[in-house]
């Protein structure tokens, strides 16, 4: 690869997965979508050494939060996964490994021949370091799908930008972020998360957030899933998850080299997209001509309407404490 690694950073709803459909129009770089995220958290940062049949278990593994949503039909538009479409090996509303159904689809029209190609290759490393596997990993796709290099992107990464900047020495970070309410109020109305963040925060008493953590509850707890999609928690709630995301990615930024982070606001990426682009394609070193960015621009439709107006006074309270702090350290008015 002749780019070192790039990545994309946010909290949920940020905008992230608009940027990175904005950038996919680049067709030199590799764009991959939710690689890390659908990872067990116990196991994706790991120090020791695995076998790469190890990864490639974890890498066959469905996410149980997603699970849990689609399994009821709930809408999850970063699932494009080619459900119902002939030769297609996965059924909707069944366990589906989370890369095979966010990741890959956009990166074939084949994503379950390119799936066991990656994990036929993944199964086959020896014992390494995960920084090793995922590095090859990367190395791998942008060599047969031929591209010059890759840019990793997944929601919430920011609270583990730590990790991703020891596991990838040099890398560059693009840090999309939006007002933490908004932000909060979109992660609210989206199923995945309004099931990640109740789970997270004990309104079920104590869950561990892992696979098998996460699998036993569904399990054990049937209906109280259903509720949780039927009544959403305390806006409070996703204003502080929020929060503690920022707050933890701007701790681990302190630690990054100078000129290895940009600060994007997502109200600027929707409303000035071409020049908003541009920087971001001058920070990262990206190869290709302009044309990209004109493509890219046009999957802008100016800012989304707003939620924060319409939101009773006592809620509003609730959220403006919840999130004022991270706010003010991102430079943004309350």
């Amino acid at each position: 690869m002749s780019l070192p690694p790039r990545f994309v950073v946010g909290t949920g709803r940020c905008g992230s997965t608009l940027l990175s459909r904005m950038l996919a129009e680049n067709d030199e770089m590799l764009n991959v979508f939710e690689l890390f995220s659908g990872i067990d958290q116990f196991f994706r940062f790991r120090r020791d050494p695995v076998d790469g049949a190890e990864l490639g278990r974890r890498l066959r593994e469905d996410h149980p939060v997603l699970t849990m949503a689609l399994r009821r039909g709930a809408s999850v538009p970063e699932v494009v996964y080619p459900f119902g479409a002939p030769g297609a090996r996965q059924s909707k509303g069944e366990p589906i490994p989370w890369a095979l159904g966010i990741a890959i689809p956009r990166l074939s029209d084949a994503p379950d021949a390119l799936f066991d190609e990656l994990l036929a290759f993944v199964d086959a490393r020896p014992r390494a370091p995960l920084a090793a596997h995922y590095r090859e990993i990367f190395a791998w796709l942008v060599r047969r799908l031929g591209r010059r290099g890759w840019i990793e992107r997944s929601g919430a990464s920011i609270e583990f930008l730590g990790e991703l900047a020891e596991l990838f020495p040099g890398a560059r970070f693009v840090h999309l972020h939006r007002d933490g309410r908004e932000a909060a109020l979109s992660m609210r109305e989206y199923p995945v998360l309004r099931i990640a963040v109740a789970l997270l925060y004990g309104l079920f008493g104590e869950v561990e957030y892992s696979h098998a953590g996460l699998s036993a509850f569904e399990r054990e707890h049937p209906a109280e899933v259903d509720r949780l999609l039927a009544s959403p928690p305390p806006v409070e709630l996703f204003g502080r998850y929020w929060s503690e995301q920022i707050r933890r990615g701007l701790a681990a930024r302190e630690r990054l080299a100078p000129g290895a982070f940009l600060e994007v606001r997502f109200e600027e990426l929707v409303t000035r997209p071409a020049p908003v682009l541009q920087r971001i394609a001058e920070f990262l070193e990206l190869p290709g001509d302009a044309a990209w960015i004109a493509r890219g621009a046009a999957l802008a439709h100016g800012l989304p309407a707003l939620r924060l107006p319409a939101l009773p006074a006592d809620e509003r309270a609730r959220l403006d404490a919840a999130c004022s702090d991270a706010m003010a350290r991102l430079g943004r008015a309350a």
